[in-house]
């Protein structure tokens, strides 16, 4: 590191992923950008850089003299719109974001302020309850109503775009992927019913805004009472708003139990009541935006978009034998669909599908397309990087299908 800073590494559970920092010329060009970011305003890095090296990120914190630390994110391409849409919110929706002390919406660099205390380490204090969640949701909600108008710039800023009438057509997509028989029967069953799931959805007249689509406690700062700031927007999409609502319900289900689900849904939808739609329509319309929101997610992470836009582009190869990926074989532990389909039952292997959904959705994000060359003394398993990644998100659509009244 320049000037004798010390860097402090942490690459979790991926020791052997390749990242842009293992490029000395990358990294020479983020330095002086971010040297040249803190600069601007009027800060002074002081300490060590603390690096997280993910296989879809690139994190640093840096302390400065005389305020709280200061991030440097780099986002792979599928995910560089972050730092122009962060910087977007902050000028639409002040207080709901972060606003970034400077951003290269080209390159997917972005500088930010510090946000205060995790929702997620606030949780773990038992400083909140689920009053706390409720009050999130309602903020959340409120966000997603003001942007409404905003969706197709948010678009512009290269948001991927997935209307719910779309996705008969990923589920058709993801047939061709490689899947159980027993999966693939199940999938193909429920294509008649999708499309009218999708049609009634589209008549309640919600139109589409933007959805985090990972709003769990992991991704808001809490610095106060009623006080949430939403960060890591990577992942982003513009869509129906109602998905948003899997993630953080399911969250606080797991901390709370499942009788808060209920007043969890009615929080999120104080801020659509109206509009001549009645809460018996609302409730209906959230039950099938859940249902539908692990359809959309496989069909993002098996890399077949439910709109027709072209891919987005990969990380440049380095060189014949190496990408920006991280190929590593994901367990072989599966969770079959007579597990997910029980009532109230939880993946067994949880953790191991997370990694493995995960580390495959990086895998595709890092690299320059889904069958390229892998990273040295890495293997891919017989049936393709992705191949798991379909399976499990399949498998875990048609459960939630199965144990949802219609």
């Amino acid at each position: 590191m320049r000037g004798g800073t010390s860097v402090v590494v942490d690459r979790g559970r991926f020791q052997d992923a390749v990242t842009p920092w293992d490029d000395e010329d990358w990294r020479a060009a983020a330095l002086d950008w971010v040297a040249d970011g803190l600069g601007a305003c009027g800060l002074r890095p002081t300490g060590e850089w603390r690096l997280r090296l993910r296989p879809w990120s690139v994190l640093a914190r840096l302390s400065v003299e005389g305020r709280d630390a200061v991030w440097f994110k780099a986002n792979p391409p599928a995910s560089a719109f972050e730092g122009a849409l962060t910087a977007a919110l902050a000028r639409w929706a002040p207080g709901h974001t972060l606003e970034p002390l400077a951003v290269d919406a080209d390159r997917g660099w972005s500088l930010l302020p510090d946000g205060g205390p995790l929702f997620r380490d606030v949780l773990d204090r038992r400083a909140a309850g689920p009053e706390a969640w409720e009050q999130l949701l309602r903020r959340y909600a409120a966000l997603q109503h003001a942007l409404t108008p905003r969706a197709r710039d948010i678009e512009r800023l290269g948001v991927p775009g997935e209307p719910v009438t779309a996705l008969p057509g990923a589920l058709d997509r993801l047939d061709d992927t490689p899947l159980e028989p027993e999966e693939r029967r199940a999938l193909r069953s429920l294509r008649p019913r999708l499309a009218d799931w999708c049609a009634e959805l589209d008549a309640v007249g919600i139109p589409d805004s933007l959805d985090h689509a990972d709003l769990h406690d992991g991704q808001l700062f809490h610095p106060g009472p009623g006080a949430f700031t939403v960060f890591d927007w990577g992942d982003a999409v513009v869509s129906h708003p109602f998905r948003s609502l899997t993630v953080p319900a399911r969250r606080a289900c797991e901390r709370h139990g499942p009788q808060v689900l209920p007043r969890l849904r009615d929080a999120y939808l104080e801020p659509w009541t109206g509009a001549g739609r009645t809460t018996r329509e609302l409730r209906r319309a959230v039950s099938l935006a859940w249902r539908l929101s692990a359809l959309a997610r496989a069909a993002r992470t098996a890399g077949s978009s439910p709109s027709p836009a072209p891919p987005v582009p990969r990380w440049p190869r380095r060189g014949p034998a190496a990408c920006w990926s991280c190929a590593r074989p994901r367990p072989s532990r599966r969770t079959s669909l007579k597990t997910l389909a029980a009532p109230d039952a939880r993946c067994p292997g949880r953790r191991r599908c997370q990694w493995r959904m995960r580390g495959c959705g990086a895998w595709m994000r890092w690299s320059s397309c889904g069958a390229g060359s892998t990273a040295p003394n890495t293997t891919i398993p017989d049936r393709g990087p992705d191949a798991s990644t379909h399976s499990w998100w399949a498998a875990r659509w048609t459960a939630c299908c199965w144990t949802s009244r219609t």
